[in-house]
């Protein structure tokens, strides 16, 4: 039973994420929600893969997305991404993650202002939110 709310979570999860960065800016920019921009290599990185399954595939993060506009940067190898989103992606890491780091949690604020960032922590969800909270107050 457990598996079937995790799987409902995701589901959610991905609905609510942004499409492109600029429908996450606008989004931030209507309902005034922090951004949170993550970059990932969801097929090879495996801090990355730890940090989507301990914080952001949890029931807590569940509760706490709704505080947040979320964008995901992903950085594929396995997998083909389209030249659209292979070019916006480049454009956000020169911008916000130049040094290449991976995994990168950049904190923005609605107009696209940087507040902070996290990278992968072995922290608990609770522990990893109130590091994210951090940043907008």
């Amino acid at each position: 039973m457990k598996t079937f709310y995790v799987l409902c979570a995701l589901m959610l999860a991905n609905l609510s994420m942004a499409q492109t960065f600029n429908e996450a800016l606008k989004k931030a920019s209507h309902t005034d929600k922090p951004i949170l921009l993550v970059f990932a290599g969801s097929d090879w990185c495996a801090p990355c893969i730890k940090l989507d399954k301990e914080v952001f595939q949890t029931e807590e993060f569940e509760k706490e997305q709704a505080k947040w506009v979320l964008y995901k940067a992903d950085f594929l190898k396995k997998s083909k991404l389209t030249a659209s989103v292979k070019k916006e992606n480049g454009q956000l890491a020169d911008q916000y993650n130049p040094e290449g780091y991976f995994p990168l949690v950049v904190v923005l604020n609605s107009k696209g202002k940087v507040l902070g960032k996290l990278g992968y922590s072995k922290d608990t969800p609770a522990d990893y939110i109130k590091k994210l909270r951090a940043f907008i107050q």
